[in-house]
């Protein structure tokens, strides 16, 4: 499945990136519309289309983390304020023939795909780079436990001691996994506690001596 991820996130980017040159253009005859100097009016879309694909990063790299509420924060006013800066330069710039709400509407399609596109390249990014899959992750904890050396083991341990610290601290499981680069079903099994083992009374050690 490698060729169809690459496939797709190659699509995503050039369309991320037609859509990203259609707001650019819009924005920046918007702004210098607005006054600011045509020198440096590129740099106004810069700032509004940019912070939707800053924010659309940080979104998906603190996925389940705390603070993950103020990059969605940014990203949804970076895309309210993009679309209508496109349809309000479509009204104003569009031939007196064309329906104002046809305009734009048209206009809201570039930044709204530029969202998406940039969405979706992280995600396929993100999912190519994972360490573990859980397709193997029963063989991988069985290794763990049978060829782990005294480093390693030393390693793991320090890991389950941060790891308790960020559950104590409010972390879920899947964040706690995504900042230790182990898999969840691993931080599962670190707080997992052990089975009792059954106590053997005296009067059924002598039955057995």
């Amino acid at each position: 499945m490698g060729w169809a991820v690459v496939t797709a996130a190659t699509g995503t980017v050039m369309i991320g990136l037609g859509a990203f040159w259609l707001s650019f253009m819009a924005l920046a005859d918007l702004a210098a519309r607005s006054g600011i100097v045509p020198e440096q009016a590129w740099i106004w879309p810069l700032l509004v289309d940019g912070l939707i694909v800053v924010s659309t990063i940080a979104v998906v790299a603190l996925d389940g983390r705390p603070g993950a509420w103020y990059p969605w924060a940014l990203l949804i006013c970076g895309a309210l304020v993009s679309v209508a800066a496109n349809s309000l330069h479509a009204i104003v710039a569009a031939d007196a023939s064309v329906p104002g709400l046809l305009a734009a509407t048209v206009a809201a399609v570039p930044p709204l795909v530029l969202l998406a596109s940039t969405h979706l390249t992280v995600v396929l990014t993100r999912s190519t780079t994972r360490p573990l899959s859980t397709a193997h992750a029963p063989q991988e904890a069985a290794v763990e436990t049978e060829t782990e050396s005294e480093p390693e083991l030393e390693a793991v341990a320090g890991r389950r001691e941060r790891a308790a610290r960020l559950r104590e601290a409010g972390w879920s499981n899947k964040a706690i996994a995504d900042e230790l680069q182990v898999h969840p079903s691993t931080v599962g099994r670190w707080f997992t506690p052990p089975l009792d083992e059954p106590e053997i009374t005296t009067r059924e050690m002598e039955t057995t001596s």
